[in-house]
């Protein structure tokens, strides 16, 4: 029996899925199994055990489409490993991961971790703007997945284990999608159970390939935000309408400065001032002008999308309109 099952959903991306069990086949831990779980995709990857059996102790599945969080649900019912991790079929995994992991675990037990997501150097440019901006001081306080954070870690499920104690007593994931990690994360945390960031065990997680992409990935953020409102209380607090008060006050500041008010022309310049300092921290982390530049752009889309989302899923809430029904098309 395996000591560790990695289990990872796929809806139609055979191609990343492929990168994917390639890294895997690095890892200098070799104690685990990988649980592949096709969820009803019309472009499938039945094709790819067959090509890995012998480097990987790798088990295929299919079932009809139900989203990512029944389809990790599913994985966890059939795997054999004492901790079960699941990762995004979007990411790569350093050959140290599996190794990090279980050093941690072996002196700091805990029942559920996550880790970081990092921009791989074969990433666009467009792909380390966004992973930079995603982990940025001026944009989220610099704590998505660093040592600092603000409260008690809830792990997200591009990267994150749980043992078999946590899937037995939690029954995984209640919503398919939109929020969903979120859901479960908090579910963990209010059972008792405790949980961790395990900074070494970073991924490289493939940002959207577009920046039209990347606004609607955000704006089904701040959505999920709000579904996670419909599940436990106290969930949507000042941190999160930021990015909503951030688009509010820019509108207001182009407004009053094209009507020639000297408040308007302050607030303008504070904004450029903003995305200035956004920019310049990029270019000293990333070591990169085009990365520099693109950072700027990135934060204004990450903001507008996301506060743009919370709103519009908020409405809908008041509306009485469930969106936890049936699948949808997520970004």
């Amino acid at each position: 029996m395996p000591k560790y099952s990695i289990i990872i959903p796929v809806y139609n991306r055979p191609d990343e899925v492929d990168e994917l069990l390639e890294s895997l086949t690095h890892q200098r831990f070799t104690d685990f199994e990988v649980v592949l779980v096709e969820d009803g995709s019309t472009v499938r990857c039945d094709h790819l055990p067959g090509k890995y059996s012998d480097v990987l102790n790798i088990h295929y599945f299919e079932k009809a489409n139900g989203g990512q969080g029944f389809a990790r649900n599913y994985g966890y019912e059939r795997a054999q490993g004492k901790y079960l991790i699941v990762f995004d079929s979007d990411c790569l995994i350093p050959p140290h991961y599996l190794e990090a992991v279980d050093a941690f675990l072996e002196t700091t037990p805990v029942d559920a971790y996550g880790g970081p997501d990092a921009a791989h150097t074969s990433f666009t440019f467009t792909q380390k703007a966004i992973n930079h901006v995603m982990t940025s001081f001026f944009t989220t306080g610099g704590i998505r997945g660093r040592k600092s954070h603000v409260g008690t870690y809830h792990p997200r499920s591009f990267n994150m284990g749980i043992s078999r104690e946590v899937f037995e007593k939690t029954k995984g994931y209640v919503i398919p999608f939109m929020g969903e990690d979120m859901e479960f994360s908090t579910r963990i945390l209010k059972l008792g159970f405790k949980t961790a960031l395990i900074p070494e065990a970073y991924v490289y997680h493939k940002r959207r390939t577009s920046l039209h992409k990347f606004y609607k990935q955000l704006k089904y953020f701040g959505r999920a935000r709000i579904n996670l409102s419909r599940f436990h209380k106290g969930q949507v607090g000042l941190i999160h309408l930021f990015p909503t008060f951030f688009v509010l006050g820019m509108v207001l500041s182009l407004v009053l400065s094209a009507l020639g008010h000297p408040l308007g022309y302050l607030g303008v310049l504070g904004y450029g001032l903003y995305l200035f300092l956004i920019g310049v921290e990029a270019l000293f982390v990333t070591r990169s002008v085009r990365v520099a530049l693109l950072a700027p752009v990135v934060a204004l889309l990450q903001l507008t999308g996301y506060g743009y989302g919370l709103v519009y899923e908020w409405i809908r809430k008041l509306r009485g309109i469930n969106p936890n029904t049936k699948y949808i098309e997520l970004y």
